[in-house]
């Protein structure tokens, strides 16, 4: 069966996903998911891109050039409330991932920009983590790598974990012009994983004027891409869903625009209006 172009269908080989500025048809985000068993190496030239290394789960060993980080991850589930470890490389650098333990390991990139900048690792217990939204409409959010941190170039990277029955990304929002102070331009992936992992979601991506308007079921280890648009996320009943952003583009800051249509919710009164349909 056909499905949207941008949904990646996830691999069930060493490499999840791929997705290259060239794949996507864009010029900043790239994301890859690997699948290392225990005693597996990955080697990484960044070359004109900077790098973010999410361990997602397992424990890993890492060297940026000559700096070693040793037992990086604890997580055995992304659905564990505890933030991941993490690790930026910049351009012009070699990278080495030993997997201690089987692990899942997310490779986030963006161009490395003229400045030549540090590695570092990026302290779990110092992410900022926080619910957002209220009831149904509610999410955790924990920010890897957020557009406060000056130390990257381009990249912004956040996970979020949306319960059962719960809406995301909502009400829908955008971020597709370059255009401070009322938004900017990211491009973003999203990497989308299930519990129990049998579970679907959906993702729906569109513009104003419909000329994009994409409707997509995400299964587990599945990646949507978003050049443009609004791009709400629900969880079905029963599903848990976790998500990945990489986000990206000529200015590192995320500043968004809801949906006119849907911004109501958005009022103070807004609970009181839902509560009131319900009766």
């Amino acid at each position: 069966m056909a499905h949207s172009p941008l949904l990646i269908k996830a691999a069930s080989a060493r490499t999840i996903v791929d997705v290259t500025p060239q794949r996507a048809g864009w010029s900043y985000v790239g994301f890859k998911v690997l699948r290392l068993k225990k005693g597996d190496t990955e080697c990484i030239s960044t070359e004109a891109r900077e790098l973010c290394i999410v361990v997602l789960t397992g424990t890993v060993n890492m060297e940026v050039d000559a700096q070693c980080y040793a037992q990086l991850g604890i997580r055995d589930s992304v659905f564990e409330p505890v933030s991941p470890a993490a690790v930026y490389a910049p351009g012009r650098a070699q990278v080495r991932i030993e997997a201690v333990r089987d692990a899942e390991v997310a490779l986030c990139s963006a161009p490395a920009g003229a400045d030549q900048r540090e590695a570092f690792v990026l302290d779990s217990a110092a992410m900022g983590r926080s619910l957002r939204g209220k009831g149904s409409n509610s999410r955790q959010v924990c920010d890897i790598l957020p557009h406060d941190d000056p130390r990257a170039a381009h990249l912004l990277v956040v996970e979020v974990l949306t319960p059962a029955g719960h809406a995301s990304s909502y009400p829908p929002h955008r971020h597709e012009r370059d255009a401070l102070p009322e938004e900017t331009l990211l491009e973003e992936t999203y990497y989308h994983r299930l519990d129990p992992p049998q579970g679907f979601a959906f993702q729906r991506v569109y513009t104003d004027d419909r000329s994009l308007d994409e409707a997509m079921a995400v299964e587990n280890h599945d990646t949507v891409m978003v050049p443009r648009g609004y791009h709400p996320v629900v969880a079905p009943h029963g599903y848990d869903l976790y998500y990945l952003n990489v986000m990206a583009g000529p200015s590192r800051y995320w500043k968004f625009k809801n949906d006119p249509a849907h911004a109501w919710m958005l009022q103070p009164d807004a609970q009181d209006r839902l509560a009131n349909k319900r009766r």
